[in-house]
């Protein structure tokens, strides 16, 4: 087998990282560690890593399109595993125990599964035979081809901080789990887990991350289902877990919406179901998996098998989040979970025996590094092909272009690393990912592909207008003070429906604006 030299300078980055990695959780944390866990974990990670290697070496030719696309060669069955795990991360997982857990939002309020699977289905009916049809390398490429070079680099921007909030959110998700069950420092087990993925998305590209995806998503399901058993036993079966977590939570143990249920949150729950059913839809992790599939037909099967599979996976999550939120901890002599983020890492150390919890922290893992590894690899992409390509080095040839991404993969990869050590709650952080891509590049998307009058006029007002009314209703997330006085405050935040209106703002203006700009027959490009 023989390796590049890009490749190799990835293993000898990773070992070095790592090497330090291990020499710190020695030295900090060994007394806490649990060392059983960890070799597990560890086996774990040296085989996601050789599965790396293997599709590096299994590249026809170091090609920008191979390292972007796989050659477009993924098969149906491989590709419905890449995509499902691409979507069934750590977020997915902890963030739908979470709020499932947490008294304050329950089960009406995990909306992401079905709205994600819902995403899918919408993509597969109306985007991705359309896109696999053109032959695109990357989402971005329909709107650089409709409103140029320049808009397209402006829209890139939410695009890119969709992919890293994304990618961020799920190695927290890992880092507490990590956490709570292995005993290592936060810090170190976020740190550690986004070398390993950052290394083989940069060693094998797209093949890495749809080989690994097969392995990573079948030991989701299965650590998942050996550790539901034993936590559910605690309360006599899932149908008493059922009616004890009906007990406490009353209206809010549903997934369906009513004024009665949600009060004066009732609109907002609708603002963030269409965010997330249509805010779903224009990711480039969504679209490498729609382009690299070997025709149309496979690009709308997959996602349509997907949509099925991330239901699937939203179940187990949810018990873990009802267990925790029924258990009594206190009457058990445990420690009650200390956030709403912690309770499926709580529930495998504390309710399952200590090698099932191992397995489960494997699955988590598994699902974080599906998922991680792919957003690094959708923003490297879009970072490589629509920015630096076209604005930077036009001429540059396919094999230097690979090189690049590989760089690429590493920048936005430690970036999101970064972002991961500095931010809270996971569901929070995963919610906004479609929040900034629902309101600022859903409707472009639209409309460069079914709009054919729509211009770089109409993108560049439709940006602004729709960028005042998101940003104008604040975000507590990310601190940022609402400077628009929207209706329904409440605790300080407007529960009107301003991402929604943003949205079809934003669409009403690139529709209007460019008919307009044609009517006054403006030639000047923004390119």
């Amino acid at each position: 087998m023989r390796l590049d030299k890009s490749t190799i300078q990835s293993i000898i980055i990773m070992t070095i990282m790592l090497s330090l990695s291990t020499i710190y959780i020695f030295y900090f944390t060994a007394s806490d560690v649990s060392w059983t866990s960890l070799l597990i974990v560890g086996f774990f990670y040296i085989g996601i890593v050789g599965f790396g290697i293997y599709a590096s070496a299994r590249k026809s030719e170091e090609d920008v399109n191979e390292v972007l696309l796989a050659g477009r060669k993924i098969p149906l069955f491989m590709a419905i595993f890449t995509m499902s795990a691409t979507w069934i991360g750590g977020g997915f997982i902890n963030g739908t125990a979470e709020n499932t857990y947490n008294t304050g939002y329950g089960l009406i309020w995990v909306q992401a599964p079905w709205g994600y699977a819902l995403s899918l289905i919408v993509g597969g009916l109306f985007f991705a035979r359309k896109m696999r049809d053109e032959g695109y390398k990357t989402m971005l490429d329909p709107l650089e081809q409709k409103f140029g070079k320049r808009m397209a680099s402006v829209l890139f921007l939410p695009a890119l901080s969709g992919e890293i909030f994304w990618s961020a959110a799920i190695l927290t998700a890992l880092g507490t789990t990590f956490g709570i069950i292995l005993g290592i420092n936060l810090q170190a087990a976020i740190v550690i887990s986004a070398l390993i993925a950052i290394a083989y998305t940069a060693i094998g590209g797209l093949w890495a991350v749809a080989i690994t995806d097969m392995l990573q998503l079948s030991l989701l399901f299965i650590g998942l289902l050996l550790v539901l058993p034993f936590a559910v036993s605690h309360l006599g079966g899932f149908s008493d877990t059922w009616i004890l977590y009906q007990e406490k939570m009353g209206a809010l143990a549903t997934l369906l919406p009513s004024k009665g249920a949600l009060g004066e949150y009732y609109w907002q729950w609708w603002d963030y179901a269409l965010l997330l059913i249509f805010g779903g839809v224009p990711w480039q992790v969504y679209f490498q998996r729609v382009l690299s599939a070997k025709d149309a037909d496979t690009a709308v099967q997959l996602s349509f098998f997907a949509a099925f599979i991330c239901i699937l996976a939203a179940i187990p999550a949810s018990m873990i989040g009802m267990i925790g939120a029924v258990t009594d901890w206190a009457a058990m002599g445990l420690p009650a979970p200390e956030t709403s983020a912690s309770v499926l890492p709580h529930v495998m150390r504390y309710l399952t025996p200590s090698i099932i919890g191992a397995i489960g922290l494997g699955a988590i893992a598994a699902a974080v590094m599906s998922s991680v590894d792919s957003s690094i690899l959708s923003a490297a992409s879009m970072s490589t092909w629509n920015v630096y390509r076209p604005l930077v080095k036009p001429n540059i040839t396919p094999t230097n272009l690979a090189k690049v991404l590989k760089r690429c993969i590493w920048i936005v990869g430690i970036a999101a690393t970064i972002l991961a050590l500095n931010i809270e709650s996971v569901y929070e952080l995963w919610f906004l990912c479609s929040d900034f891509v629902f309101c600022l590049l859903f409707p472009p998307l639209v409309c460069a592909l079914f709009d054919k009058k729509s211009n770089v006029y109409g993108a560049a007002f439709g940006f602004v207008v729709a960028a005042t009314l998101r940003f104008g209703g604040g975000d507590v997330t990310l601190g940022i003070p609402a400077f628009i006085d929207y209706p329904m405050m409440a605790e300080g935040q407007s529960l009107f429906p301003f991402r929604t209106l943003a949205m079809f703002s934003g669409l009403t203006t690139i529709i209007l604006v460019s008919r307009i700009a044609s009517l006054l027959k403006l030639r000047y490009s923004l390119d």
